[in-house]
């Protein structure tokens, strides 16, 4: 069992014919993901990468069953494609544009409110399954098969992640790239609640940063579902100053529980294993599995 896809998944690319849709789509293809064509409009009925392109995502779906889209559109134009896959009942969009204005974003979160596409992203690395889907822009090399998830705010922290745990000889079930924004769509608290679900996933690595309160949050719903799973927390930005917006857009120290040193304290009192450098993540996984 994996979380959100996997070798089954019928995926799309919206911009597939740009520079980086057609780069980061024939990386997905190369990596084995099931990739059944993409859309821009106007080139509908031309053919790149050997998939088809479609006119519009509702085409997609009817004619190559996705089920799934990544979606490489400018930001002025991204909240209306992520709209257009929930419209033609996609159900799940992975956006990896930066950028998008945060009034569009608000009013995508109201309109995805009313379907059942779920969102991951925007300003995200995507979702791996390794061995299966890579839906995203993240080096697949560094994700070998195994039993931990892991859910990240961060792109490069992911990846170094994974390579910890590889490295500690264990491997991933599935890692999920949030994105780094003021406004996404899957939480940290959501996917780490997909992966404490999943019967193959023994135990998460949850990678934050200050800014916000979704660390806090996905703390507490852990504590009070009976800590179930071993969990290593990381927060990035332990040395932020206050009110300076540090990377992600998202990443700004607001309140008393956005900085680095309240978020890490949250997650230690909710029963979670916190490590001050993401170096120790994957012996520290390896200890707490006793492998």
């Amino acid at each position: 069992m994996s979380v959100l896809v996997n070798k089954n998944s019928k995926v799309i690319v919206q911009g597939f014919t740009g520079s980086e849709g057609s780069f980061h789509a024939s990386q997905m293809i190369e990596y084995g993901t099931q990739l059944v064509g993409g859309v821009t409009p106007g080139k509908g009925g031309q053919t790149h990468l050997d998939r088809p392109v479609f006119n519009t995502v509702k085409e997609a779906r009817e004619k190559a069953g996705a089920n799934v889209s990544i979606i490489f559109v400018p930001p002025a134009f991204a909240a209306d494609a992520i709209m257009e896959a929930a419209d033609a009942g996609i159900e799940l969009v992975v956006t990896i544009t930066e950028g998008i204005p945060v009034r569009d974003m608000v009013a995508v979160k109201e309109y995805l409110s009313g379907t059942n596409t779920r969102l991951v992203g925007p300003n995200c690395p995507g979702v791996i399954t390794p061995g299966e889907a890579k839906v995203g822009i993240m080096p697949g090399f560094v994700f070998k098969k195994g039993s931990i998830g892991i859910v990240s705010k961060s792109g490069t922290l992911t990846y170094e992640a994974s390579d910890q745990i590889v490295k500690a000889g264990l491997g991933i079930t599935t890692a999920i790239g949030i994105g780094g924004d003021p406004i996404i769509g899957t939480t940290t608290r959501e996917a780490a609640e997909l992966l404490m679900n999943d019967d193959e996933t023994e135990a998460l690595v949850i990678i934050g940063e200050i800014g916000g309160g979704m660390e806090a949050e996905a703390a507490r719903w852990i504590r009070d579902h009976g800590n179930k799973k071993p969990v290593v927390g990381f927060i990035a930005g332990q040395t932020a100053p206050k009110g300076r917006r540090m990377g992600h857009a998202g990443a700004i120290i607001g309140g008393a529980e956005d900085t680095a040193e309240a978020k890490m304290r949250i997650m230690r009192d909710c029963g979670l294993e916190v490590v001050a450098s993401p170096a120790d993540i994957g012996e520290t996984i390896k200890q707490l599995l006793g492998k």
